[in-house]
Formats: structure tokens, C-alpha cells, sequence
């Protein structure tokens, strides 16, 4: 027989029981409203991730690709391969690897004013095809159209499906003018003001800052337009500053349809190759055919496959907000008698070294 317990003693283990049945019961079926609860332990002060930031902002990441004197795209390169300076001074690499399957995010801009009237289906097959393969599991890519405006037609997402439907939703806009020179939406020819037509230049910047700056890993926009703009608010300095400063490699499919001008100057091709080069990225002229804007993609493809990337913590570590000129030579390996080729390497031509945030210095 159990021995009785004082009245006092009884009343008190009731009392801790009816106190800690509705805690454990919370912790088994927490409300559905309820916030996440974590119980990990409170992180030291060494794995504040602070200091991880401050040594990511000091370490610069250069993704590029290799090609060889036939144009042809070389895989298979390592460190030794490869050398990096930095305002000619030689860089000691940190790393050196392929990334192939590294995550991808995409930016898709599509030109809709008025001078791609004519090519814009081509553009929105071939573009959702690419999008179709290219897209891994691990990738995302929105879409863009600008025109007189510039609009989000979809947001970031792995889906090709819902990017095909955003594409196929694309339409000419030339904000009620008549079709008349192209990116100027209010009529022929320009009487009076600055007209607003083709924000080409502020699609690329505000797409890098507002989309792209805040990613991490491999990072490209695809622009498909004739390279016309009017009536930005930035100039293409800026867009091209905003693209290196978000580390975004730029492609231009310059599909044109040169009958459209009717005789006015076209001249878009100059900038948007100033535009490739700059970020990394190349200029494609594709005219208005479907085959070769079929055959661009292809080519933008497999470069996305067969790059590589280079990081060093540079040497000058005054981040002062100066723009510092980075340069990338590759040879290929000796095979046989023959000796190692210089070769072609497509790598952005510099960026901007901005000083760490403040907290990152904590």
C-alpha cells in the first residue's frame, strides 16, 4: 500500500500538472496561425553571419567563358589555366571551377514598341523554347517587356509553362501613336519635347537593381530588341554600371527589321554591343531571321553551360566605390606537338569595389 501524501503535497503536483499540460500540448498541435518556433540554441558571436558578409562583399567573382581561335567553346580548364589582374596588377586566385550546374537566374527582356511589330512572334517561340530547355530545377528567370513602359509580365519562377503564357501574352505598345520611327510611340517624327518610346536603357537598370542585385550565383539578362532607345530616364552608362554592380552578364539578340525604318538612321547595334562587352555577355545579330535567332539561342545556351568562375580577394583593398579594370587570359593545354593556344575569354571588363555596409563590420 502507497504511502498517503500530505493534503498540501497533493494539491501541489495537480497544480504542476494542470500547468504544464497546456505547454505540451501547444508544442503537439500548435495553432495554425502560430509563428515558427525554432529551438535551436542562441548562435555564438563568431557565427553571426555578419562577418561571412563582410569576407563575401571583399571577394571578387568573375564568371566567364573560353573559346579557341576556331570560336569553339573549351571545357576542362583549371586554375593553371588561367590568370587574373586587376589594373594590370596580377591576382592570386582564391578559387577556380566549372558551373555548369551552378543555379542560374535569368532576366528575359522583350522589346514591344513599335519597330518589333513584325518580329515579335518570333521572338516569344524561340524564346519559350530556350526557356524550355535551359531552365533546370534549381534555376528561376522572370520576364520583362518594355516598350513606352516597362512591365513585369512574370515573376521569378522554375515554371517554363508560366513563362511561355506570360510570353505569348506580349503585345506591341506604342502608347496610341501611330507607327512611325522606331521607340518614338507619338507619331512619326518628334516636333516637340523628349518623346518617350523605348526605355531600353532603364529596363536594363532597373531590372539589375531592382530584380537581379539582390541574387547570389550566376546571373544574366537576355535582351531581344533592335537596340534602339528613346526617351530613357538613364543613360546606357548607367544601365551598364547597375549590370556590373549586380555582377549580371548581358546578351543581346539584335533582331531588327530594317524595313521599318523607312529610311531613318539606325544605330542601335553600336550600343548594345558596348552594353555585351562590358558585362561580359555578347551581341548577336540575328536580322530578322528565324533561323539564326533559333541559332543565338542555342549559342547563349551552351555558354551558360561551359563557364567557369574565378575568384580572388584583390590585392587593393580600398573599397572606395572605384571602378577597377579586371582582365582574364587563358592558354589551353599543350597536346602533343602542338604547343598551348592563347585563348578567347569572354569576362566582364571591370567593377565597381563598394565598401562594406557598416554592420558588416561588426
Amino acid at each position: 500500500m502507497l504511502p498517503s501524501l500530505p493534503l498540501r503535497a497533493v494539491l501541489l503536483c495537480l497544480l504542476a500538472a494542470a500547468l504544464y499540460a497546456p505547454r505540451l500540448h501547444a508544442q503537439l498541435a500548435p495553432s495554425p496561425d502560430a509563428s515558427p518556433v525554432s529551438n535551436a540554441p542562441a548562435p555564438k558571436e563568431d557565427d553571426q553571419p555578419a562577418t561571412t558578409f563582410k569576407v563575401n562583399v571583399n571577394l571578387v567573382s568573375l564568371y566567364f567563358t573560353a573559346k579557341n581561335q576556331n570560336g569553339e567553346l573549351v571545357p576542362h580548364l583549371t586554375g593553371q589555366d588561367c590568370k587574373v589582374s586587376e589594373d594590370k596588377v596580377p591576382q592570386k586566385l582564391k578559387s577556380f571551377q566549372a558551373v555548369t550546374n551552378q543555379p542560374l537566374t535569368l532576366g528575359l527582356l522583350l522589346d514591344t514598341s513599335g519597330s518589333q511589330q513584325r518580329v515579335l512572334p518570333l521572338e516569344q517561340q524561340f524564346g519559350s523554347e530556350f526557356l524550355d530547355r535551359v531552365l533546370k530545377r534549381q534555376d528561376e528567370a522572370f520576364l520583362v517587356s518594355f516598350d513606352v513602359n516597362i512591365d513585369l509580365l512574370q515573376d521569378f519562377t522554375n515554371s517554363p509553362h508560366e513563362l511561355e503564357r506570360a510570353m505569348d501574352k506580349a503585345q506591341i505598345n506604342i502608347g496610341g501613336g501611330s507607327y512611325g520611327v522606331p521607340g518614338i510611340g507619338g507619331g512619326p517624327v518628334p516636333t516637340s519635347g523628349t518623346p518617350k518610346g523605348t526605355l531600353l536603357y532603364d529596363a536594363v537598370y532597373q531590372t539589375s537593381n531592382d530584380k537581379l542585385s539582390v541574387q547570389t550565383g550566376r546571373k544574366a539578362i537576355i535582351i531581344l530588341t533592335d537596340g534602339e532607345d528613346q526617351g530613357s530616364s538613364v543613360k546606357i552608362a548607367d544601365a551598364i554600371e547597375a549590370a556590373q554592380k549586380a555582377n549580371v552578364i548581358v546578351y543581346v539578340i539584335l533582331i531588327a527589321d530594317r524595313g521599318f525604318y523607312n529610311g531613318f538612321g539606325y544605330g542601335g547595334d553600336f550600343a548594345m554591343k558596348r552594353m555585351a562587352t562590358e558585362t561580359g555577355g555578347r551581341l548577336i545579330d540575328v536580322g530578322n531571321n528565324g533561323k539564326k535567332l533559333e541559332a543565338a539561342f542555342q549559342q547563349i545556351e551552351d555558354e551558360l553551360r561551359t563557364q567557369y568562375i574565378a575568384t580572388y580577394t584583390p590585392t587593393n583593398q580600398h573599397f572606395d566605390g572605384t571602378y577597377r579594370k579586371v582582365a582574364v587570359t587563358c592558354q589551353s593545354e599543350p597536346s602533343g606537338a602542338d604547343k598551348a593556344q592563347d585563348l578567347r575569354v569572354q569576362v566582364r571588363q571591370g567593377y565597381y569595389a563598394i565598401p562594406a555596409p557598416a554592420d558588416s563590420a561588426n
